[in-house]
């Protein structure tokens, strides 16, 4: 009785054979015309599709590439979000107008503006209404009258030019000498912050893929030893008939490249999914009350972009590669253990 392995197909073998096995492990284990015949023309590889390394497994490999894609795909989008905001941060400083008894503030904003506006790396100057000031404070104050009766410093924002900053400790200075109740914020201590939360965003994104790629290796590790254990009688008989372990590795690898590719697309596809719906599904949960701008200014598009869909392509062809090595390595592993 003839045992086929392999996804090999061979034509040539019509003759049953007699005495011992000659030839190789390919030959001696091929199936005749009339064994294809009677299955329908198809034979059983050494790894069979319906085994444990099938259908579960192939579920829980796309598992893992959801929870990679989605962690890439967030660093990836939180790092261009931030890197948004440190432009626009970059671009701009604002100097704050203290209401002080006995002087005129609009005086004071327009000498300010004026001052500003002759300084080198400054670009343009806007001055704030009183309203507008007010507007900043609602979210933290909420909306009510007692914010005119309140002395809210008035605010110049600073366009400034991006290849030829000013000295921000020199223009302090000289604001604070020339100008009473004037300070200026040049959001360094918010650029900082925003570089801090990235960075341990980063950190903690490559930390959950380093789990996912251990977690990964163990489970494919695991499916190689229940394959080989279950199909160990053909492994057996190959060894005898002198097929090496290469030939065995390269059939459990071919498989697993399949089984790691075809479960990366299905992760990767389902991570695609959540990126397209996460802007309508986060207005959803907002009650509506968030606006586009609102959302935009908060975590950019809320989609990724040709380069971030890019980098999930990566993480599928990490998962596969992944698949694949691990199950080689896995095979020689325990083909040798065996033979010692």
């Amino acid at each position: 009785m003839s045992t086929p392995i392999g996804n090999q197909s061979y034509d040539d073998l019509d003759e049953p054979r007699t005495g011992p096995p000659t030839g190789t492990a390919r030959d001696l284990f091929a199936p005749s015309r009339d064994d294809r015949r009677e299955k329908g023309g198809s034979h059983s590889p050494i790894v069979p599709a319906g085994s444990v390394t099938g259908r579960s497994l192939t579920l829980v490999i796309a598992i893992m590439c959801f929870l990679a894609c989605l962690t890439a795909g967030a660093v990836y989008m939180i790092n261009q979000s931030a890197d948004a905001w440190l432009r626009d941060v970059a671009n701009e400083v604002t100097v704050q107008v203290l209401p002080l008894e006995g002087v005129d503030t609009e005086k004071t904003l327009k000498d300010v503006a004026v001052f500003l506006t002759r300084q080198p790396g400054i670009d343009s100057t806007r001055t704030m209404s009183a309203q507008t000031s007010n507007d900043l404070l609602e979210p933290w104050l909420g909306k009510t009258d007692a914010l005119n009766s309140l002395p809210v410093p008035r605010l110049i924002a600073v366009q400034l030019n991006r290849d030829a900053p000013p000295d921000f400790d020199s223009l302090s200075a000289q604001l604070a000498s020339r100008f009473q109740g004037v300070e200026l914020d040049d959001h360094r201590h918010w650029q900082q912050q925003i570089k801090t939360v990235t960075r341990s965003l980063a950190v903690g994104g490559i930390a959950i893929l380093l789990l996912v790629a251990a977690a990964t290796t163990a489970i494919i590790v695991s499916a190689t030893r229940s394959a080989m254990a279950s199909n160990r009688e053909i492994v057996e008989v190959l060894h005898f008939v002198g097929a090496t372990d290469g030939f065995i590795a390269r059939e459990f690898e071919k498989h697993f490249l399949t089984l790691g590719i075809r479960a990366g697309v299905l992760g990767a596809g389902c991570a695609m999914f959540v990126f397209f719906s996460m802007p309508l599904v986060t207005w959803l949960l907002g009650g509506g009350s968030m606006t586009e701008i609102e959302f935009s200014r908060l975590i950019g598009s809320g989609t990724l972009d040709l380069a971030g869909y890019v980098l999930l392509g990566i993480v599928v062809i990490v998962i596969a590669a992944l698949c694949m090595l691990t199950s080689r390595f896995g095979v020689y592993r325990i083909l040798n253990s065996t033979t010692d």
